[in-house]
């Protein structure tokens, strides 16, 4: 397909992070005597920002109003920064496909809704600094996943256009935001989500390990 460059989602598809954010998450709502919830309920609490992340926690904890979501934001955001971290590890193939990609001259990016200082901070501990050609997490001024925004802004860096990236992510908010963008959308089966949510957010493909998305680059 020449393609020129990947987009990758971080949580789910580059790196198994589960545990960071069920442990942040855990912390969180301790404090207000709630939780802790299993690991297979964060894989459906995570994937449009920690905004909304806290907001499913407390919500599925019996505070539908969000009456502490300003206190429990915060704190989150504190316990994540600590501990983004926390058992984290690429998944198996990630560290294969990402060498042979740079062998290749395609170029590599990131887009996540994790805040960008933690993503950064993830990118650069599991891969090494200057890995990656452009880092883009959750920024303030940039509308998060599946808004198409953050796809752009990494096109722009690149100096490419849409028919010469790929992207691959592992939930529908991923897919959705690759045909929001108009690229060709690859959704990752060893992630957080099922295959068939990802057959209804649009995916153009689906694998089922890594070192398989070289077939559409």
């Amino acid at each position: 397909m020449m393609k020129k460059a990947v987009i990758f989602d971080l949580d789910g598809t580059l790196s198994d992070s589960i545990y960071s954010i069920k442990y942040s998450g855990d912390k969180m709502l301790e404090n207000f005597g709630y939780g802790p919830f299993p690991v297979e309920q964060y894989k459906y609490f995570i994937g449009d920002g920690a905004a909304n992340l806290v907001k499913r926690v407390l919500t599925a904890s019996g505070d539908t109003e969000l009456v502490h979501f300003e206190e429990a934001y915060a704190l989150y955001r504190e316990i994540f920064k600590e501990n983004c971290m926390y058992r984290v590890r690429p998944y198996e193939g990630i560290p294969e496909l990402l060498a042979t990609l740079k062998a290749q001259e395609i170029r590599i990016a990131v887009l996540s809704n994790k805040p960008h200082e933690e993503t950064v901070n993830v990118i650069e501990t599991l891969f090494g600094k200057g890995f990656f050609d452009v880092i883009q997490g959750q920024k303030e001024n940039v509308a998060i996943k599946p808004s198409p925004e953050g796809v752009f802004r990494i096109l722009e860096q690149l100096s490419l256009k849409a028919g010469d990236i790929v992207y691959l992510g592992d939930t529908a908010t991923d897919m959705k935001t690759g045909r929001n963008a108009g690229v060709f959308t690859v959704g990752a089966l060893w992630g957080f989500r099922e295959k068939q949510e990802l057959e209804e957010g649009g995916a153009d493909v689906m694998i089922g390990y890594p070192l398989e998305l070289l077939r559409y680059t």
